[in-house]
């Protein structure tokens, strides 16, 4: 914070969408100060599709404000991207967030499993496991009523 303000401008210009929107909301002074315009969201957004990465493909990506533009599959697409998950998911990628040759930070993989096993459960898997005892309690009980 001792640095001058213009200082501040130059190194929040170099910034990505994601870490510019985090910046921003460190405290009140970066608030007024971090851009996170629309030129930053379709900027982050051509480097995505560069990189061969998630991008959202569907036509509700709302660029207006922060609030409406990190809604639904973008949202995820950051989370995804602060994590790692996207480094070194082809052979010779890299780290994608950095631009190194190997991403060091990217979880283990017995880190990514059981993190994977804490997940809430949504409405369809739960669906499917009651159909799925339906068809076996189905199967289990033909042999008693037809044999």
């Amino acid at each position: 914070m001792d640095l001058p303000t213009e200082i501040h401008l130059l190194i929040t210009e170099h910034l990505i969408y994601p870490d510019a929107l985090a910046m921003k909301h460190v405290n009140g002074y970066f608030y007024n100060l971090v851009d996170t315009g629309v030129c930053k969201k379709v900027e982050w957004l051509f480097d995505c599709r560069r990189l061969h990465l998630g991008c959202p493909n569907d036509t509700r990506c709302d660029l207006g404000s922060d609030l409406r533009f990190c809604r639904g599959s973008v949202k995820l697409l950051m989370q995804r991207w602060r994590e790692h998950n996207e480094c070194e998911a082809r052979p010779g990628l890299g780290c994608v967030v950095y631009s190194t040759s190997r991403c060091v930070h990217r979880r283990k993989l017995k880190y990514r499993v059981k993190r994977l096993m804490r997940l809430k459960l949504t409405i369809d898997l739960p669906l499917l496991i009651l159909a799925l005892l339906v068809v076996l309690g189905a199967w289990w009980a033909v042999p008693l009523f037809c044999g």
